[in-house]
């Protein structure tokens, strides 16, 4: 386990408390604005920064404790960075700059090979090259490998997405998704960018101005309704565990079971009995009073309204249950207004948009 409480205060009002604990495996995402302090608590973490209270244990180790007079030197502490650029040796071939890593690592703690990161990251084919001949998504990879081969007990990775393109972005994520499913090491992963956050972690740490707002599983943190100012009322949404049930063939969908109802989606790339995960924006849920008829709409679910939320300005934020499942619904106070619609009044919840992570997770064989 990882366990992080920590407090600091710098020149200029900047202020930041930090408490929560992560898994000793899988990816733990600090989410926030630019300013929020994510950066702050992982350079804590890696002994950049010193707190001035509080303590983080990695793995039973103490790396700080301000009351016990514990304060780990960086070196000692044995942490992997992988910055938002990938800050790689520009003299050095890309097979000279993963092995700068290995010789980091004391030759009796060398438990991720050489190899196994090389194809893990697919980058065989670069290994002659210098970074400068690189995209950015392969600079990145070349970063990660470097930071594993240099055997840490935990990854630290800082916006490592922030400085590409959305075509960057795609070549780049499949491979975080096997880092995270195949090499057993906790990540705290720094973003403010909520689709990684969905796609990569199972555990959400939200900040804003230095402040913790909330901790938890991914699909928790995001139904808290204090997080609209952190993600943005156009991103707010849920998350829903589903199941492949079914696909058609001949209209390329996919059918989705959940707690509560089914989704029809485009053709995930998965079996059946396959774990994906649904993410439904507020904005992509639309509510009617009776079930509608002749609609282009596939997903019809019968709901129940929970909470009626009234905003600053035209929006309203409506929270459903779908059986044992939670939904979000974004709408205009007007049409509150003129539906009526108050906690307890069953409805129908039309469903425009589905985004599907189609990854596998480690419980299912390959």
């Amino acid at each position: 386990m990882i366990e992080i409480d920590i407090r600091l205060a710098r020149p200029g009002g900047f202020s930041l408390a930090a408490a929560f604990s992560a898994p000793a495996a899988g990816v733990t995402a600090l989410f926030g604005r630019s300013g929020a302090g994510k950066t702050t608590i992982i350079q804590a973490v890696a002994g950049v920064v010193r707190p001035d209270a509080g303590r983080i244990v990695v793995d039973g180790e103490v790396f700080f404790d301000q009351a016990r007079g514990i304060d780990l030197p960086i070196e000692a502490r044995r942490v992997g960075y992988v910055f938002q650029d990938a800050r790689l040796f520009p003299h050095l071939s890309v097979d000279s700059n993963l092995r700068y890593g290995e010789r980091r690592a004391r030759a009796t703690e060398r438990p991720i090979r050489f190899e196994a990161v090389v194809d893990l990251l697919g980058i065989g084919h670069l290994l002659k090259r210098r970074p400068h001949t690189l995209s950015g998504g392969e600079r990145q990879r070349v970063a990660i490998g470097r930071a594993l081969l240099a055997q840490p007990r935990l990854l630290l990775m800082d916006e490592p997405l922030a400085a590409l393109d959305e075509a960057r972005k795609a070549e780049i994520l499949p491979y975080l998704e096997r880092l995270r499913d195949e090499v057993r090491l906790p990540i705290l992963y720094v973003s403010h960018s909520i689709d990684e956050v969905v796609r990569l972690a199972a555990l959400m740490v939200a900040l804003a101005d230095g402040r913790q707002i909330a901790a938890g599983p991914v699909a928790e943190v995001m139904a808290n309704p204090e997080l609209l100012p952190v993600i943005g009322r156009f991103d707010v949404g849920a998350l829903l565990e589903c199941t492949v049930a079914r696909h058609d063939e001949a209209f390329a969908l996919s059918d989705l079971t959940f707690p509560g109802g089914v989704l029809r989606v485009p053709q995930v790339g998965r079996p059946v009995g396959a774990a994906v995960r649904a993410r439904v924006r507020a904005r992509d849920v639309a509510i009617a009073l009776s079930r509608p008829e002749e609609v282009s709409v596939s997903n019809l679910l019968s709901a129940r309204i929970e909470a009626v939320r009234m905003q600053e300005g035209p929006y309203a934020d409506i929270e459903l249950s779908v059986g044992p499942s939670r939904l979000a619904s974004m709408v205009t106070r007007e049409s509150v207004a003129r539906l009526r619609l108050a906690p307890g009044q069953a409805v129908w919840a039309m469903v425009k948009s589905v985004a599907v992570d189609s990854r596998r997770p480690e419980s299912e064989p390959s």
